[in-house]
């Protein structure tokens, strides 16, 4: 099922069914051709920040998430939460739950930008804060930048 949300409640937690229906998926992905998308990292004022821009028509799949953050979303792009698909159109932040393992469809060019309070003064140490699966982040493999406010 895939229906038309303005402004979803938020991302919830996954079933291990759901999760291992990704993981299927990304597998199945993993021998395509890959398309480089670059993740901009953002650290400031106690804040991490990712961002990456999937182009129209590319699908990824995200890495399983264990804590709760905040994903913003802007473009157009159909989101596999876990028994269903919700297709979002526009501008939406979204809570998400720990135990969720996204795959999103981008119609458009579509910005995600992941956000959690985090203490890490790294990449590599927000990244291993919000997954264990962190060889298969993109930012482990392409190219990004980073941005340290100090503050």
């Amino acid at each position: 099922m895939n229906r038309l949300m303005p402004a979803p409640a938020g991302l919830p937690a996954m079933s291990p069914g759901d999760v291992e229906k990704v993981s299927q998926l990304e597998d199945f992905l993993g021998q395509l051709d890959q398309v480089a998308i670059a993740t901009q990292h953002h650290f400031h004022a106690g804040l991490y920040a990712r961002t990456i821009r999937v182009p129209a028509g590319v699908v990824i799949t995200g890495a399983l998430i264990k804590i709760p953050t905040l994903l913003v979303l802007s473009g157009h792009a159909t989101v596999f939460v876990g028994g269903e698909s919700l297709e979002l159109q526009g501008y939406h932040v979204l809570p998400g739950q720990a135990g969720r393992k996204q795959v999103f469809m981008a119609h458009t060019d579509t910005d995600l930008t992941m956000v959690f309070a985090s203490q890490a003064t790294t990449v590599e140490e927000a990244e291993a804060e919000f997954t264990e699966e962190t060889d298969l982040l993109l930012s482990r493999r392409q190219a990004g930048n980073l941005t340290i406010t100090g503050d």
